[in-house]
């Protein structure tokens, strides 16, 4: 029997997947436990205009993603942080304080999580940082690091 996936299914697959499964373990476990649907013509064309419109959805935040990449690598931010005469913070620059920096800078909220530092910046000079915008796509962010004496 042809089944349409509401839910991921460890054996079936991921969710919105189009596959074939047993007749009685269709109708005893995947219907009542709402996990699948049989794929009746109304099923199968409300299946193909929803992925129809995942993946303009898709494709609309691809376009967004790299129209934001243009802009962040077109620009750098500069962090200023106390430290010492030969340019070693007395702290550390980290994702948050870049997260912020952005926010101030571009006005987007990027989280922490996205910005992909290997290890705090804790030297005076440039750097550069990846930030993860959307699945695939990541911006190169030029991060200055000046230190107030």
């Amino acid at each position: 029997m042809k089944i349409i996936l509401l839910k991921d299914d460890k054996t079936l697959g991921k969710a919105g997947t189009l596959t074939e499964a047993k007749d009685g373990y269709a109708r005893n476990f995947l219907f009542p436990r709402k996990i699948a649907v049989e794929a009746t013509e109304e099923n199968l064309q409300k299946w193909k205009e929803d992925r129809k419109r995942e993946e303009e959805e898709e494709k609309q935040n691809r376009k967004e993603a790299n129209e934001l990449k243009k802009k962040i690598e077109k620009k750098s931010i500069t962090i200023e942080a106390k430290g010492g005469e030969n340019g070693k913070l007395f702290g550390a620059i980290t994702s948050q304080n870049i997260s912020d920096k952005i926010k101030e800078v571009f006005g987007l909220d990027i989280d922490k999580k996205r910005i992909l530092l290997s290890e705090n910046i804790k030297t005076e000079g440039s750097k550069t940082v990846q930030v993860k915008l959307y699945g695939d796509i990541f911006a190169d962010l030029k991060v200055k690091v000046e230190v107030l004496r």
